[in-house]
């Protein structure tokens, strides 16, 4: 029996078989008299955050109604009013919330909390071990749990919850593991918004997606479909991401210290580097704005989900972009809090506890470490000065009080803060030597074609051509480091993790016709640690549209080519590495993937070139 039919059975029994006009009381309970869901969204009288609360290594238990309890009243204690949620039927955790807040409230009429109540949305096959992820598919049994979870909770605790949230970056297509189209959410949102119109949700509750701002239309166009519109118009409000924390490892041109700032101290130029950061974020959420304009669509617009990590091991810490620490997760905390307030939108800093289930196996992935208060209950530098206004006083969690992190030594804390890069020194993430002449999509009728190659200088007499965009050096998921070298040299580092892969991949709307070298050659020079396996070729399609293919030779102990400390020239036959190619459209100039687990293992090419000959 679906919800809809159980509402109908019940005003049949409350009626009784000789007939009645619609419950009234059934139409007092789904009403509220607490602040809509509009009232609330951007009000600076209600700051936002997201909340996880998880604090063990699983969750399968997860906190009890006791256990929230004290984080509400903590979470209270900091000003935010509004908290959000990502799942609602799959653990007890959502329930319980609500609970512990219902309790707080019974208590005391006048303490505040609402909650934008997260439903989790799966493709078919998703998380699976052995089966390939369906993404046109859903996870039918576990979508449909979701959401009639969230519409029993939010009829249960219409004075709490305000807003339904379906699915979280379930249409961002890195989420590889689980993604699904926008149809798949627009299902959702649909029925949401019809058991509203019927009268079996309150009316002013809002319906959203939550989701990064390029599958809001603010970024890559592949994103720009007929359901995404659809989509966005059915929606109350969009919930945008926007991390540019870790875009200071995978889109790092906004990241590090200007050469001008050089000689600033310390913390001005990470003050410096912060700043650009919320630039960055500003940069996404008005691609998002942009957007709408095109469809000229007036929606709100909030921030959904952004924050920074104080500790980080690999991609972000010490050995990466060095983006991970406390003071620098203060001052982009502040910034992300003032720009809200300026302009008048909600912004869930992600978020409010430290959890350790995100990364069981890493104490110091940086996923465990994106709270303002860590598991050992030590407020962290973002909130040292309401701990010093007394605004912890009395609360507890797990039984134990707060405390400030460092013992609320600032100079201990400055000794683990971590400069950022110097834009100077740092390496090369785009390849930007092209041919202004060159328009991508049209033929090219080059006998080579120059990727980076510093003896082959294309010129009027030579026949060569360089690419007609910019050629970004993309790390996959941060499962490797890739940069070139001021000597010309792609330098790649892989990272712990079960597979590893990242390539050169052709800027802009359309690929390289690259139909020309049907029967010629990629060209490179590589060396590295020879217990590396992995594919090396080139990529045609775009996976957004389901049309990418991978073409390439495999690289291994096991494989005919192998990895040595020395320089080895190789020239693969297209024809040979091609698994269904279509050269008219070649988007990932070279591409690099291994589903072998590596290291700290390091490998190195030079001299990429294509030739006919």
């Amino acid at each position: 029996m679906n919800l809809i039919s159980k509402y109908l059975v019940l005003i049949f029994l409350l009626c009784g078989i000789s007939g009645c006009e619609k419950s009234t009381d059934l139409e007092a309970t789904s009403k509220s008299t607490s602040p809509s869901a509009k009232e609330i969204l951007g009000n600076p009288k209600y700051p936002a955050i997201s909340y996880g609360g998880y604090r063990e290594k699983t969750r399968e238990q997860g906190p009890s109604v006791a256990d929230l309890k004290e984080d509400m009243q903590i979470l209270s204690a900091m000003g935010v009013r509004v908290l959000r949620t990502y799942n609602a039927s799959q653990f007890p955790q959502a329930q319980r919330i609500l609970e512990a807040i219902s309790q707080l409230k019974e208590a005391d009429p006048s303490f505040e909390m609402y909650v934008m109540l997260g439903a989790w949305i799966d493709c078919k096959n998703a998380w699976s071990d052995t089966l390939e992820p369906i993404h046109d598919q859903e996870s039918e049994e576990n979508n449909r749990a979701e959401i009639e979870k969230t519409v029993e909770l939010a009829n249960q605790y219409p004075d709490i919850v305000k807003v339904i949230a379906v699915g979280n970056e379930a249409m961002v297509q890195w989420a590889v593991k689980y993604f699904v189209y926008p149809k798949t959410i627009l299902r959702w949102v649909n029925y949401l918004q019809d058991l509203k119109q019927s009268g079996d949700l309150p009316a002013d509750l809002w319906v959203t997606s939550s989701d990064n701002y390029e599958s809001w239309g603010g970024g890559n166009k592949g994103y720009h479909t007929e359901d995404l519109v659809k989509l966005i118009k059915a929606v109350d409000f969009l919930s945008v991401h926007t991390y540019p924390f870790h875009d200071s490892h995978y889109n790092s041109e906004f990241w590090g210290v200007l050469e001008q700032e050089e000689q600033l101290s310390d913390v001005q130029m990470i003050e410096g580097a912060m700043l650009r950061a919320k630039q960055y974020a500003i940069s996404q959420y008005q691609g998002v704005v942009d957007y709408l304009q095109t469809l000229d669509i007036d929606k709100p617009i909030h921030i959904g989900e952004t924050g920074w990590a104080s500790i980080a091991a690999t991609a972000y810490g010490a050995t990466g972009s060095k983006a991970a620490d406390q003071l620098k997760q203060a001052i982009f905390y502040k910034h992300m809090r003032d720009w809200g307030e300026s302009s008048g939108m909600s912004v869930f800093f992600f978020e409010a506890f430290d959890e350790q289930w995100k990364d069981p196996n890493d104490i110091n992935g940086s996923e465990n470490h994106f709270g303002l208060i860590s598991l050992d209950n030590k407020v962290k530098y973002a909130l040292w000065d309401l701990f010093d206004q007394n605004a912890f006083d009395g609360l507890v969690r797990g039984g134990k009080p707060l405390s400030k992190s460092y013992q609320g030594d600032q100079s201990s804390l400055l000794q683990n803060v971590l400069l950022p890069p110097f834009k100077s020194k740092m390496g090369i993430r785009k390849l930007t030597t092209v041919n202004v002449d060159a328009v991508a999509g049209k033929p090219v009728d080059a006998d080579t074609y120059v990727v980076v190659n510093p003896a082959m200088i294309p010129t009027a007499s030579n026949n060569m051509t360089y690419p007609s965009n910019v050629i970004k050096l993309n790390p996959w998921e941060g499962t490797m480091d890739i940069h070139m070298s001021k000597d010309s040299v792609i330098k790649i580092a892989t990272r712990s993790g079960d597979w590893w892969g990242g390539g050169l991949e052709l800027q802009g709307d359309e690929g390289e016709d690259l139909s020309s070298f049907a029967s010629g050659y990629l060209n490179f020079d590589i060396r590295g640690d020879a217990s590396l396996a992995f594919n090396i070729g080139f990529q045609t399609g775009v996976f957004l549209a389901g049309t990418q293919v991978n073409n390439f030779q495999s690289f291994g102990p096991q494989a005919d080519s192998q990895l040595t400390p020395d320089w080895v020239s190789y020239k693969l036959p297209l024809a040979k590495i091609d698994k269904g190619a279509d050269l008219t459209d070649v988007t990932g100039i070279l591409y690099l993937w291994s589903s072998f687990s590596a290291d700290k293992k390091r490998l190195e090419i030079k001299n990429i070139y294509y030739s006919k000959n």
